[in-house]
């Protein structure tokens, strides 16, 4: 359709040249397609001059071709980059969805294991108490309420976005769980003062390390350190109460260390655990106190903000 009028009725027919042009850099690879579009643009203006049109007439078909084929690109390209895009932001909001949906998982986890396996085992206690001593066991039934009612504020907080709980107090709480359960508890703490979601971090590792002291071991022992030292915050939970024989045979049996180690590798930290060489099971985890936040419901926030407006 370019070469036909030229080659048959002498005619240029101008526009037709540059779809050309265009049409050889979209669908053609870039090595072989500009060499290409370079030579159909110089070649142009030749075909009016062997044909004895004036140079003007051959030049403005050069300038013509070279335009529109460039015109015809470009536009072509930007329409396919903005339907890229949109795919993209779908795929981002997709991703944040489901990044969202996997911290609020990992929220109840951490928030409820711990409170749970302390109900459950108070509860056992209360069992065992009423028969000979009712005033303890009273008195323990009071502390499940206080758990029980702790427990559903912190759901709350979780699905509200605000997930601030202090190590300090999560220590005290394990103590008072500990000794419910016949354990010695030796705590060392030395702390300064530490940004609400690295506080946060620690004590919910605390609160799982207590939840498979409770769940998974026969400890009578329970060593506690929470210290702070060169700028780095270190968790050490020790008991000796491993089984090495223990295996909890249940599909879901629970996901708790994998979560804290997504949690301290968020702030640039780490967490290790496994059995000492005495026989003893120890939990470490260290991270810096200056850690910046990575929250993943920022990337939520960015796609879908509270007005309820996609970004």
């Amino acid at each position: 359709m370019t070469f036909l009028p030229l080659l048959i009725f002498q005619a240029f027919w101008q526009t037709m040249a540059g779809y050309l042009a265009g049409s050889l850099l979209l669908l053609l690879p870039p090595r072989a397609a500009w060499p290409l579009y370079t030579a159909l643009v110089l070649g142009m203006p030749a075909a009016p001059l062997l044909y004895g049109r004036s140079l003007v007439e051959s030049a403005e078909l050069g300038l013509t071709t070279l335009l529109t084929g460039l015109v015809m690109y470009t536009l072509t390209r930007l329409s396919q980059l903005i339907s890229l895009l949109h795919t993209t932001r779908g795929e981002l909001a997709r991703q944040a969805v489901t990044g969202e949906r996997l911290r609020f998982a990992r929220d109840l986890h951490d928030l409820l294991g711990f409170s749970l396996s302390a109900i459950t085992l108070k509860s056992e206690l209360v069992h065992q108490l009423i028969p000979t001593q009712p005033g303890r066991a009273l008195k323990e039934v009071d502390e499940i309420l206080t758990i029980a009612g702790q427990s559903l504020t912190d759901v709350r907080k979780a699905a509200s976005g605000y997930r601030s709980i202090s190590l300090r107090h999560e220590i005290k709480t394990a103590q008072s769980m500990l000794h419910a359960a016949g354990v010695q508890v030796h705590s060392e703490l030395s702390l300064g003062s530490l940004a609400p979601h690295i506080d946060t971090v620690f004590a919910v590792t605390l609160r799982e390390a207590m939840t498979n002291l409770l769940r998974h071991s026969n400890a009578t022992h329970c060593r506690i350190e929470a210290a702070q030292h060169d700028g780095w915050v270190r968790l050490v939970v020790e008991n000796d109460g491993v089984d090495p024989a223990y295996h909890n045979a249940a599909p879901h049996s629970g996901n708790g260390l994998g979560n804290l180690r997504t949690r301290m590798s968020a702030l640039g930290g780490r967490l290790e655990s496994g059995r000492t060489e005495d026989g003893r099971f120890r939990l470490t985890a260290e991270a810096p106190v200056k850690a910046a936040e990575k929250a993943p419901a920022d990337l939520y926030e960015t796609w879908f903000p509270p007005n309820g407006t996609a970004a």
